[in-house]
């Protein structure tokens, strides 16, 4: 971890994550009330700088480019909002102890009282899960033509001869003639007729929907282990 001087001296320069993504800018230190050392550092984040968050400095250092963090940049934004005011309660660096899975008092590289060869750093590797968007496919509108046979019903009407016959009475009977004749009716019926016509019935289109799912992501990590040995070599009487 870098000094006091080093850390003052980043104030106001680009803060990057454990990943070397840009988050933000140093905005003020925060010391330890029991040890007086650097213990949290306020980040500017968000659009033009208007949010401010906590962030711890265990496994912070110093470069060119700025000041180097040990958090990752969506933790750093989504730690809990507490108002820059100068002084941490208790209350407020345990919220922010339990937000970046951190132990209350817990020493790091650099701090007094740790340093010297009484004391060694213990590291791991953390899997840190994200996502990144990849084409899985394409859907493409065609519009072509098909043939269907469709059917409809029209009603109809024809026309058809049936012989009416009704006795002569009164004035219109008499004597008649026997002669030949003969009479002619035309019949009609009615058929149907079929005609097309194009009409628009739809309009047919694309969209997207995201469907939210989880995944289940796992790989191999590395940890280093501490171990005491008794090094005391027994005395030869």
């Amino acid at each position: 971890m870098s000094t006091t001087q080093e850390l003052e001296r980043a104030m106001g320069q680009d803060v990057y994550d454990v990943e070397g993504h840009k988050v933000g800018t140093a905005s003020h230190l925060y010391a330890s009330d029991v040890s007086g050392a650097p213990e949290w550092v306020t980040v500017k984040t968000g659009l033009f700088g208007g949010k401010e968050s906590f962030v711890p400095l265990t496994g912070a250092h110093t470069e060119q480019d700025g000041l180097h963090v040990g958090a990752h940049k969506d933790v750093i934004k989504d730690a809990p909002r507490i108002d820059d005011n100068g002084h941490l309660t208790e209350a407020e660096a345990a919220e922010l102890y339990r937000h970046y899975n951190l132990q209350m008092g817990t020493p790091y590289k650099g701090q007094p009282g740790m340093a010297g060869q009484e004391s060694m750093v213990r590291s791991e590797e953390q899997l840190r899960a994200g996502t990144e968007t990849v084409e899985t496919g394409r859907v493409r509108l065609q519009k072509h033509v098909v043939t269907e046979e469709q059917q409809i019903t029209v009603p109809v009407s024809h026309e058809e001869v049936r012989v009416v016959r009704e006795p002569m009475t009164g004035a219109d009977s008499g004597t008649g003639e026997i002669q030949e004749d003969e009479r002619e009716v035309v019949l009609h019926e009615e058929r149907p007729v079929v005609a097309k016509e194009t009409v628009a019935v739809e309009r047919v289109g694309l969209e997207t929907e995201t469907i939210r799912e989880e995944a289940t992501v796992k790989d191999t990590v590395r940890k280093e282990q501490i171990d005491v040995d008794d090094i005391t070599k027994p005395r030869k009487h």
